[in-house]
C-alpha cells in the first residue's frame, strides 16, 4: 500500500504506507552518477520522490518523456538491492507511465554492463513509444530460438529446486 503526500516545497511523494522512515535505511557511492543525482548535488528533473525511490527524466532521452526511477539504495544490481526498496518502484512507474499520456511504453531494467546498464545503480526506465512516430522509443529485436522440451524440463527442474530450496529468495 502506498500513501502519498505533498511537501511545503509542493513535490508530491510516495511512500509504502508499512514502512517507517526511520527504518529505512540509505546506501550511496560518492562517485555514483544516481547517488549524486538523488542527493541534490547534480541537478535533475524530478518528477517524484517517495522514501525509498527518486523519479527523474532521462537527459538522453529515446522518447519525449523517457523517465528513469532509481532507488536510493546504491546497488549495481537487481539481486544485490535489499526488497524494501522495490515496493514503490512499480506504482512510480504505473504514475508516469500514466502521466506521459501514451497507451504504448516500456519498463525496462538492465542488469551489468553487456546486458546495456550504462550506470551502475538500479534503475527502472519509463520509455512511451508513441503511435505517431513508431521510430521513437525504445527498439527491440527478439531473438527467439527454438528449445526443444526436454531441454525446456531441464532447465525448469534446476531453477524451480534453487527456489525451493531458498524460498525467501524466489520473493
Amino acid at each position: 500500500m502506498i500513501s502519498s503526500g505533498t511537501s511545503s516545497s509542493g513535490t508530491h511523494h510516495l511512500r509504502p504506507a508499512f514502512v517507517q522512515p526511520s527504518v529505512m535505511a540509505t546506501k550511496s557511492l560518492a562517485t555514483c552518477l544516481f547517488c549524486k543525482i538523488i542527493k541534490g548535488d547534480i541537478p535533475s528533473f524530478k518528477l517524484l520522490e517517495s522514501e525509498s525511490s527518486f523519479a527523474f527524466l532521462d537527459i538522453g532521452p529515446l522518447s519525449r518523456g523517457h523517465a528513469l526511477v532509481v532507488p536510493k539504495f546504491h546497488a549495481e544490481k537487481l539481486h544485490d538491492l535489499p526488497d524494501e526498496y522495490l515496493v514503490d518502484v512499480l506504482p512510480i512507474a504505473k504514475k508516469i507511465a500514466l502521466a506521459q499520456g501514451t497507451p504504448d511504453y516500456n519498463i525496462l531494467q538492465n542488469n551489468g554492463r553487456i546486458a546495456h546498464q550504462e550506470v551502475p545503480h538500479v534503475h527502472f526506465h519509463i520509455i512511451p513509444k508513441p503511435i505517431e512516430n513508431p521510430d521513437e522509443g525504445l527498439a527491440i529485436g527478439w531473438p527467439a530460438k527454438p528449445m526443444a522440451k526436454d531441454e525446456l524440463q531441464k532447465i525448469f527442474e534446476e531453477i524451480k529446486s534453487k527456489l525451493d530450496a531458498s524460498p525467501e529468495s524466489a520473493v
